[in-house]
């Protein structure tokens, strides 16, 4: 690699702290990601996901990497990917832990639905994807997830935006 356009950093060359002040200025979508199967069922809130690729459908999420969710998704080897719109952020949080009332992590704070060996999908999510991980790499804290896309959906909802720790909405589509 060109040592000028990629200079070698240090780990002192962006401290955490300051790497989490950085990166509360990107706008993100919110989702949460579900799985079920064998290894269980669970959820948990993931504003880190991008498109991989169109062809073929491709999907990329982070999650911690210690978290049960993790875990569950890499046994069970399937995930959901419900981006929540503008109304759904009480769910984000409780899928993040922190629930405004009732317990963290309980599917009972939403409707979903499921067929019978489907996943689970939020009802009324702003977009869904359902996939089947054909890549589970660690990476620093977290789990580096590439699901292929085998179904999606959307709806014409104003999705759930996050930054600068704060949720918000686009004016527009």
């Amino acid at each position: 690699m060109n040592a000028q356009l990629f200079p070698t950093l240090t780990a002192q060359s962006c401290q955490k702290g300051d790497y989490l002040q950085a990166m509360a200025h990107a706008v993100t979508g919110v989702g949460i990601v579900a799985t079920d199967g064998p290894a269980g069922r669970m959820g948990i809130t993931v504003s880190s996901m991008a498109s991989v690729s169109a062809e073929p459908p491709l999907l990329l999420v982070c999650l911690r990497a210690d978290s049960p969710s993790a875990a569950a998704v890499a046994a069970n080897g399937r995930f959901s990917l419900s981006l929540l719109h503008q109304g759904q952020d009480a769910l984000a949080d409780t899928f993040a832990g922190r629930p405004r009332t009732g317990d963290a992590y309980a599917f009972s704070a939403a409707t979903w639905v499921q067929a019978p060996g489907e996943l689970p999908r939020v009802a009324a999510a702003s977009a869904t994807f359902i996939c089947e991980v054909v890549s589970a790499q660690p990476v620093g804290s977290h789990l580096l997830l590439i699901g292929q896309v085998t179904g999606c959906s959307h709806e014409d909802s104003l999705p759930l935006l996050y930054c600068a720790r704060q949720y918000g909405m686009p004016v527009a589509l």
